[in-house]
């Protein structure tokens, strides 16, 4: 159950912040602090992703953006350097800088954090009603919330280009 007063909110797991999840492009999107609880100055959103697949690749003009991988594994491309992600990595995307990623695996989830938040909860919920990214009315969309498409989606030779983070993975001090 979600529950919000004057000292803060929960939201349960797999629940969205208003109950309407998106459904958008090779995910689901649950919204867990909306711009409307923070006076537009942070989003943060779940993502559970059910295939493979990713945005073009993207700058945002006015917004630096997130990424806490929490499940699966993805390829991200920040400016020209590609990595490998796996659950507890996180990788920083700040404004202006070109970004993309594409997640290996079926099942995947990784969490969003958008800050400034503008009004990028918008535009994904206006994006519902596209199933491809590479289309004019995709780049409008974009264009309308300053996210600028500047390449494709990374491609699966791509991802089999960089080599597999299979080594084992030192464990946090604590």
């Amino acid at each position: 159950m979600d529950m919000q007063d004057q000292h803060g909110m929960m939201v349960g797991f797999g629940r969205d912040r208003f109950e309407t999840p998106v459904r958008f492009l090779n995910g689901r999107f649950d919204c867990k602090v909306s711009a409307r609880d923070t006076q537009g100055n942070l989003c943060i959103i779940d993502t559970f992703r059910d295939r493979a697949g990713g945005p073009p690749l993207h700058y945002h003009e006015l917004q630096d953006e997130w990424f806490m991988v929490l499940e699966g594994e993805f390829l991200f491309q920040l400016g020209d350097r590609l990595l490998r992600a796996s659950p507890g990595d996180s990788l920083f995307g700040p404004r202006m800088v070109p970004h993309t990623f594409r997640n290996l695996t079926d099942q995947a989830r990784m969490l969003l954090v958008f800050q400034p938040a503008l009004e990028i909860e918008g535009f994904f919920n206006a994006g519902v009603a596209l199933h491809q990214v590479q289309t004019p009315m995709f780049d409008s969309l974009s264009l309308a919330h300053h996210i600028y498409n500047v390449g494709p989606p990374l491609s699966q030779d791509q991802v089999v280009a960089i080599p597999s983070a299979a080594a084992p993975r030192p464990r946090p001090v604590e």
